[in-house]
């Protein structure tokens, strides 16, 4: 009978390991499909090649400084950088008929809320202002982002 109940209670560890992470994991494959889309509009494609890259570096940094951090976490992480990317997006269709002025104001408005919450404090701004500092890019943020404090702080600016 003990037997029985330590199988039991293995599988359903099992299980629950082959959970976690799922937001992460759910949303790294979209956006790693969509680039690798090859119909795909290039725009599209360059979104989700941020949110791919957003969440690689997210993952490799967790591992490098944050080894004890939960599976909940990264997936809380996650789910926030794709909240705030689809709500920039949002505000962004919505202010096609704004003046330029008021259009540039609410980019640098997700700019801010980006870069002034770092999660890791990493120094290589080489590669976490990659996107930040290329003016081609539709999503001009931080890699090194707590995109849960992010979120909120976008949401309260425009409130």
């Amino acid at each position: 009978m003990k037997k029985l109940i330590l199988s039991i209670v293995a599988l359903l560890c099992m299980n629950v390991g082959s959970n976690a992470q799922s937001v992460y994991n759910e949303i790294r494959e979209k956006a790693k499909a969509e680039v690798e889309n090859s119909d795909s509009n290039g725009l599209i494609r360059q979104i989700n090649q941020f949110k791919l890259d957003a969440l690689d570096y997210l993952m490799m940094k967790m591992r490098e400084q944050m080894p004890d951090s939960t599976t909940a976490f990264l997936d809380r992480q996650a789910y926030a950088m794709n909240s705030f990317v689809n709500h920039f997006i949002k505000n962004i269709l919505e202010s096609n008929d704004k003046p330029e002025k008021q259009q540039i104001e609410m980019i640098k408005q997700f700019m801010d809320a980006s870069y002034s919450n770092p999660l890791f404090n990493d120094t290589d701004t080489e590669l976490t202002l990659s996107y930040y500092s290329n003016a081609a890019s539709p999503t001009r943020f931080s890699l090194d982002t707590d995109w849960r404090k992010a979120l909120v702080a976008i949401e309260s600016r425009q409130q």
